[in-house]
């Protein structure tokens, strides 16, 4: 049985994670700005990541 407060790590926080990261990707690539792309890039794999990673140790 799944615990309640998986629906937070593995439908919220992914989407919120993604939605800044795709925001700095594109404000990085526009302004050309390294850093903030890199981090959006980061940002974006890490929401990949993140649901996997937590309710791999959750459930």
């Amino acid at each position: 049985m799944a615990i309640v407060g998986t629906t937070i790590f593995s439908h919220i926080i992914p989407v919120i994670l993604g939605f800044f990261a795709i925001i700095l990707i594109i404000s990085g690539s526009f302004d050309e700005d390294k850093p903030k792309l890199g981090l959006g890039i980061a940002l974006f794999i890490i929401a990949c990541i993140f649901p996997y990673i937590i309710l791999s140790v959750l459930v």
